[in-house]
């Protein structure tokens, strides 16, 4: 028969977890920066953001450390250092999520965000099972290619390219857990809000 040290000790164990690690993916300009930077906001400590690292050069207005990690060094030879716990090559540059960063908010039972594509939240489900996957959609391709254009940071031919592997990522949608429309941003910020508590409070099956 369990004492009640023992039946303490028992749901220390079951209450206590490593973090959760969330991936939001979405096509280019389809605002998943915007949306994690709001809920790290409204989060209070409880979200994080985890700053991917890539091989491109910034563009205007992006601050290193906080946009993105910009890396001078061989990405590569990181790579091949356990540096990443994913990466991958996208239209000519590298990107890929710092382990170490992972690590030390997991210990700390953090909601953890990555801004990744579909390759990297992939490669994530396979080493973290319990991962949660969310795809952020436009209200359409016209909207996104609005959004492409407003942004000013690509010629109509890399415009085109981007609005060709959107198309290409949308194969992807069914391999996530959770389809959310990005219209109107507090709208998207409470829907992503509401599968991260529900995703806190889930029973994980062994």
């Amino acid at each position: 028969m369990l004492n009640n040290a023992d039946l303490d000790r028992a749901m220390k164990r079951f209450f206590e977890k490593k973090g959760l690690l969330v991936i939001l993916s979405s096509p280019t300009a389809g605002g998943k920066t915007t949306i994690v930077k709001e809920l790290v906001k409204r989060g209070r400590g409880a979200v994080v953001r985890s700053v991917s690292a890539t091989s491109r050069l910034p563009r205007k207005g992006e601050k290193n450390g906080e946009d993105y990690l910009f890396v001078k060094e061989d990405f590569r030879k990181l790579a091949g250092k356990n540096y990443f716990l994913e990466w991958e090559k996208v239209h000519d540059s590298f990107y890929g999520t710092p382990r170490k960063f992972i690590e030390e908010q997991a210990a700390k039972q953090k909601a953890i965000v990555l801004t990744i594509d579909v390759k990297g939240g992939a490669a994530i489900r396979k080493k973290f099972k319990n991962s949660v996957l969310i795809f952020l959609l436009p209200p359409s391709m016209a909207v996104l290619k609005k959004r492409l254009q407003k942004r000013g940071t690509e010629n109509k031919k890399q415009i085109e390219l981007r609005l060709n592997t959107a198309v290409k990522e949308l194969k992807y949608i069914s391999k996530y857990d959770y389809l959310v429309i990005n219209d109107r941003l507090q709208d998207t910020v409470k829907a992503v809000e509401s599968i991260i508590a529900a995703e806190r409070h889930k029973i994980i099956k062994k």
